[in-house]
């Protein structure tokens, strides 16, 4: 990245601003303002997350926020309530309070001196989700909004559940946030009530994935926060942004489609971070693209934003199976519209082994069945890659081995395929509960198989998210299973493999009883969106280079390491998936702490039994300055029988090497049709 300090504008930095809320709470900010703004007020930007801006985006923030500010905005970045130094308890995501409170820091902001009255805000995940959820409830001051890997649908496209499956990423995520909420204020900036605030933090924010588990179907709970819910209350323009690698891509095809304001969608090759950042690369010149974005609508220049494609993707190439790559080959492309005229479907109908040419059919009907190992996913990656170790999809013949497989013919010219495949099914099964996986491979001249994009259905869902129903066995139904979106080029000689599975465990949890389902094959058939070349491709203007302000000094203490690990225990038939995710420890020069953060994760299975499902993360955080010195460390166990999911957790604090507070969870949660 190209580390900018020529800016338009000089910049200062007020380090620790403290914010009222209307119930007496304050939270903690920091601001850059571009220098005579409170002579001549500017607009502003927001990010409103809970991940400690004095110690955790400390560098990223400042490479960012400055960055606006040098380009004449005034750029905030706030903890959430109970995050960081922020005063009160975070109980949960994306609360009614949260959203309160960001109505009110709106507000705030908009009547300050160094501002004009407008507001942006920018985000990255829980940031990306917010700024949309503010934008929904109509706030006069928030006048257009850049979101990153967000999700319009809180049930159906977030780390939680996936087309009514429970996913892996619901016991990791939940982990990651009970590590980060039984963390203190910095004395430094909060004086003596530090301790006092940490323990309320302790006893009050509770375990987030007991709450999870117990809304297992799209109920109420899931609506809140969910803009899908009334797609016209957003009034404000959106820039919406996503990577391949990342969980959230899907949600930029919709916001782009369903908006009726002002909205452009980018879809680049990106795990789970900002596009200037971007890990595969290519990255981008994204803060410029922002700039663009905010000197449109909160400063009305013309900048050609309304003139940009309606969808900007990176269209990729093929590329050998590994668990990451640094660059991923491929070029930009865009669609002036989505849904998109260019865009044609090709209707594969599915036959023993094979997926046959389009309008073809099978002679006869044929009953074809799989019942998987429960070992069927382990090498499926993580749902949502975060560039953290190789967590991407691995060479999928493994896989393929416990699956049903239709391959293509060795195709005769290339084939570019961009939004999402379907797989239409008839089937049946012989368990009352049921899930299926299906995944679609790119499989080149010496058989390695690439994974392109995937999908998932708890069958009980097939009817809709809100009110699931038993399956009754031997009974056939007809189901729609929609993959992911990709943008992807298939070359010729290569063949595309639909491979479809009972079991994608730990990416997904599996049923409570082993399944075998029977694929009826005459009335099935992959459905792609295929995407002909478009010569206005080549004319699309380049994006700039990757830049930003210097960030904030980090000095490393004690080096990272990051892996996945494969057990095969072939004497106990147990296999397990070990991920580490050892940040080490850094110096965060600015205010003199050490930041220790370490979380390791297991996934196990013992042969078929689908008893012994067990799930188990362990965090460590530690801060330390001086003589001061505070860590914790939070262990949860997740398992399961065909009654209910049982959860157990721990957490311990220590201040010194001193104990200060050990509580215990269990909890019992019945499994409803999951």
């Amino acid at each position: 990245m190209n580390i900018v300090t020529d800016f338009p504008h000089r910049v200062e930095c007020l380090e620790s601003v403290w914010i009222p809320m209307g119930d007496g709470i304050h939270l903690n900010g920091r601001i850059w303002l571009p220098e005579g703004a409170s002579e001549s007020p500017v607009p502003a930007v927001l990010e409103f997350i809970p991940y400690r801006l004095r110690d955790g985006t400390v560098a990223r923030d400042s490479v960012h926020h400055h960055y606006f500010a040098g380009h004449g905005y005034a750029s905030l970045r706030v903890d959430l309530r109970g995050s960081g130094d922020s005063e009160g308890v975070l109980r949960d995501e994306y609360l009614e309070q949260e959203l309160v409170d960001g109505e009110e820091l709106l507000r705030w902001i908009a009547s300050q001196p160094w501002c004009d009255g407008s507001v942006g805000m920018i985000g990255i995940s829980w940031g990306g989700f917010n700024g949309l959820q503010l934008a929904g409830r109509e706030p006069p001051e928030l006048k257009a909004v850049v979101t990153v890997a967000f999700t319009d649908d809180r049930y159906a496209d977030d780390v939680h559940y996936m087309g009514g499956c429970l996913l892996g990423d619901n016991l990791s995520w939940a982990s990651t946030m009970f590590a980060y909420t039984s963390l203190p204020p910095d004395p430094d900036n909060v004086g003596e009530r530090w301790r006092e605030m940490w323990h309320e933090r302790l006893d009050g924010s509770g375990l987030w994935l007991a709450t999870w588990l117990e809304h297992p179907h799209r109920d109420e709970y899931w609506r809140h926060g969910s803009i899908c819910e009334d797609f016209t209350r957003v009034k404000t323009p959106v820039l919406a942004c996503s990577g391949w690698a990342d969980g959230y891509s899907n949600a930029v095809f919709r916001l782009v489609e369903q908006l009726s304001v002002p909205c452009k969608g980018l879809i680049g090759p990106w795990s789970h971070k900002y596009p200037h950042q971007g890990e595969p690369g290519p990255a981008i010149g994204f803060l410029q693209e922002c700039v663009r974005w905010w000197d449109k609508w909160l400063k009305g220049k013309e900048t050609g934003v309304e003139q940009d494609p309606a969808l900007r993707v990176w269209l990729q190439d093929s590329a050998p199976p590994t668990t990451s790559y640094g660059i991923r080959p491929g070029r930009w492309v865009a669609e002036p519209d989505w849904p998109s005229a260019n865009i044609k479907l090709w209707r594969l109908p599915l036959a023993p082994g094979q997926l046959l040419e389009s309008g073809a059919q099978p002679t006869e009907e044929s009953a074809l069945t799989v019942q998987s190992p429960l070992t069927c996913g382990l090498f499926a990656g993580k749902w949502c890659s975060y560039a953290a170790g190789p967590d991407l999809a691995h060479d999928q013949r493994e896989e393929d081995g416990g699956a049903l497989t239709f391959d293509t013919l060795p195709l005769e010219e290339q084939l570019e395929i961009m939004g999402a495949p379907v797989v239409e099914l008839e089937l049946a099964s012989n368990r009352p509960v049921a899930m299926i996986a299906i995944r679609l491979s790119d499989v080149a001249r010496d058989d390695k198989a690439t994974r392109v994009t995937y999908g998932m259905l708890n069958l009980t869902h097939r009817d809709g998210h809100e009110s699931p129903s038993p399956l009754e066995p031997g009974r056939r139904y007809r189901v729609r299973v929609k993959m992911n979106g990709a943008a992807q080029a298939f070359p010729k000689g290569h063949r595309l493999r639909l491979s479809v599975s009972t079991s994608y465990w730990p990416l997904a949890w599996p049923p409570p009883e082993h399944v075998r389902l029977t694929i009826f094959d005459a009335a099935s058939a992959l459905v792609l969106p295929v995407r002909p070349p478009r010569a206005e491709d080549a004319n699309l203007p380049a994006f700039g280079k990757p830049e930003g302000a210097p960030p904030e000094t980090k000095r490393m203490v004690e080096p990272p390491h990051h892996n996945w690990y494969v057990h095969r225990d072939l004497a106990a038939d147990v296999s397990t998936l070990e991920v580490v995710n050892d940040q080490g420890v850094e110096h965060v020069e600015g205010i003199g702490m050490n930041v220790q953060s370490r979380t390791v994760e297991w996934y196990s299975s013992r042969d078929d039994d689908f008893d012994s499902i067990r799930g188990e993360t362990l965090c460590e955080r530690g801060l330390s300055r001086g003589d001061w010195k505070v860590r914790t460390v939070t262990r949860t166990i997740l398992t399961s029988d065909a009654q209910s999911f049982y959860l157990h957790a721990t957490l311990d604090a220590y201040e010194s090497e001193f104990r200060v507070y050990s509580r215990t969870w269990n909890h019992a949660i019945p499994r409803q049709l999951l």
